[in-house]
């Protein structure tokens, strides 16, 4: 008899690529010099040291996110990681990104050829339902509040890596790491 093998639900956008991969594409297009230091919430704007119009900010974000998704840098370690994963757990990424950029994502995973069983792009950050109707065991984020409303109302672990804008207190079922290293060592132990 087969046995189901765990899922994972993976968030893509400062998981799996650096966190910081966006920011020299604001830097250029602003003309300012943000870090990710900088962005202490999960909101670039708040480390502009002036104010910007946040709907202009989403109208160039939203023409630039092709180009800026395709050269996306991986993090550290996440595709060994996630190579050495694909025969022992399903990989389901689940992502905020919008269906515009299916295609651009979909390429990024072949030529960075990171494993996959399944992408889902849902546009929003509410990815409650996706992971439920998914059934993953366990899921790895970046947003804070994802994080805590995922496990929470999951009741699975979720996996934070950390980051300047994820630093609130999180519950006991959120895993803060550091980096991929450390998430397959959590996984390891408990899976």
């Amino acid at each position: 008899m087969m046995t189901m093998k765990p899922r994972f639900g993976i968030d893509i956008d400062g998981t799996v690529t650096c966190p910081s991969t966006l920011i020299p594409h604001i830097n250029k297009q602003y003309n300012v010099n943000i870090t990710l230091a900088d962005v202490v919430e999960y909101d670039f704007l708040s480390a502009f040291p002036h104010p910007v119009n946040r709907a202009e900010f989403n109208t160039w974000f939203k023409a630039n996110e092709p180009s800026m998704y395709e050269a996306s840098e991986l993090a550290s370690d996440a595709k060994s990681i996630l190579t050495a994963w694909q025969n022992r757990y399903e990989l389901f990424y689940i992502s905020a990104r919008g269906e515009n950029v299916y295609d651009i994502t979909k390429n990024w995973f072949h030529t960075n050829d990171i494993p996959y069983d399944h992408i889902e792009l849902i546009g929003s950050h509410d990815k409650i339902q996706t992971a439920k109707k998914h059934g993953v065991h366990a899921f790895f984020e970046d947003k804070h509040d994802n994080a805590v409303m995922i496990a929470e109302e999951l009741n699975i672990p979720v996996v934070l890596f950390d980051t300047p804008y994820n630093q609130l207190p999180i519950p006991n079922q959120v895993i803060r790491v550091h980096n991929w290293i450390e998430a397959n060592e959590w996984i390891k132990k408990n899976f």
